[in-house]
């Protein structure tokens, strides 16, 4: 979409709810987003729903806010982004975006576990913490809505098609062996519950998605997500797997 970029060109009209007991968080990141973009802001409040009904009817939209650049409905604050090339039009909503936050804060975690054990930043158990800690937080997303991630999980866990319950059961299972896992106690009951979870859901993956080839989204980081189903799910079973295996080595060694 062509953009003049000019002096005497760089001039937006926005039109958002700024009322009482209500300023519309996008009107809000679309005045942001252009005057980061170099634009002054011709900026339009609209201050009642009465007002904010008659320019969405006058000019024919659904929404607010509504952004004009020489003297073109660009649209909402996602068509903006769109605009400025700030988001892809064809995007799906797919992103691996919440689970990189999660294994990155998960990761540093394990290297300040470890800095304060051991006076250095990386040991074996900086492994083992990363992956405790990692099932700590990915059953805390779990827990937040268990009914939208049991929903989800049914899709294609193959203990929970079987037994519905099961689908509630395992955040707690997930969480609770992630505690006892980073406090280093009771191995005896969290590496067993652990491998059991991971190897269902190692298994439970690897056939929804290499055999059955679905496109699915995956409830490791809970029920609202938009993580595609795939190697993160299976890599995340599997860390389970590998940890409980070494530390039923180790109990019994």
């Amino acid at each position: 979409m062509p953009k003049d970029n000019s002096a005497d060109a760089r001039t937006a009209v926005l039109y958002r709810m700024v009322m009482p007991e209500h300023t519309c968080p996008y009107g809000l990141k679309s005045k942001d987003l252009l005057e980061r973009q170099g634009y002054t802001v011709e900026d339009h409040h609209l201050k009642t729903k009465e007002e904010t009904e008659a320019f969405k009817s006058e000019h024919d939209v659904k929404t607010t806010p509504q952004t004009f650049i020489d003297g073109q409905r660009i649209g909402g604050h996602d068509d903006l982004q769109v605009y400025f090339g700030k988001a892809d039009p064809d995007d799906d909503g797919l992103s691996y975006t919440p689970v990189i936050a999660l294994f990155s804060v998960a990761a540093l975690t394990a290297v300040a576990f470890t800095w304060y054990a051991f006076q250095t930043l990386l040991t074996w158990q900086t492994l083992g913490w990363f992956v405790s800690l990692s099932m700590i937080l990915l059953g805390l997303q779990k827990l937040k809505d268990i009914e939208s991630f049991s929903t989800m999980f049914l899709n294609y866990d193959l203990l929970a098609k079987r037994w519905v319950r099961y689908g509630y059961i395992y955040p707690f299972i997930e969480t609770g062996a992630g505690i006892l896992m980073t406090a280093m106690v009771a191995t005896w009951l969290s590496a067993p519950l652990a491998l059991l979870i991971g190897t269902i859901g190692a298994v439970s993956v690897f056939k929804a998605v290499y055999i059955d080839k679905r496109e699915l989204k995956c409830a490791c980081v809970g029920g609202d997500s938009n993580v595609p189903l795939g190697f993160v799910s299976l890599t995340e079973n599997l860390g389970m797997v590998a940890m409980s295996v070494v530390m039923l080595v180790l109990l019994f060694a």
